[in-house]
């Protein structure tokens, strides 16, 4: 039943997110939790880890400032314990340099109490970091 749980409070912060509702992603982070964006942080403004949901409100702060994302689809969901993995796919255009990347992603949640603990998020950094280089 957890699993089932989990999975719904995931697909749900993924509505909210698409909708610009911040503060449902913020609530349901525990007060400890860590949320890392993998990726090098001096080439990617909102790369490494942040802790608390002050910090990510920071993040997602950067991330909103620096790029305006046109996709992102969550394609297929996986409930396993307290985690729930995410496949989707994501593309952006770089403000700074108007360049645009693609890139497929793995979330990965951890999830304690009904609150995200732990957040990953692998994807092509490479496609990024270059998306973020002047020509």
């Amino acid at each position: 039943m957890a699993e089932q749980e989990n999975e719904k409070i995931v697909r749900g912060l993924y509505a909210a997110y698409l909708t610009a509702d911040l503060a449902t992603v913020l609530k349901a982070c525990s007060e400890d939790t860590e949320w890392v964006a993998i990726g090098p942080p001096g080439r990617l403004p909102y790369a490494g880890t942040h802790r608390g949901p002050e910090q990510v409100a920071r993040y997602f702060a950067i991330l909103d400032d620096k790029e305006e994302s046109d996709h992102l689809v969550p394609q297929e969901v996986i409930a396993a314990g307290d985690k729930v993995i995410v496949f989707g796919n994501y593309s952006a255009r770089v403000n700074a340099t108007g360049r645009k990347f693609e890139t497929d992603f793995v979330h990965v949640f951890t999830l304690h109490d009904g609150k995200i603990t732990n957040f990953r998020d692998f994807y092509d950094t490479a496609a990024a970091v270059e998306a973020y280089q002047s020509e």
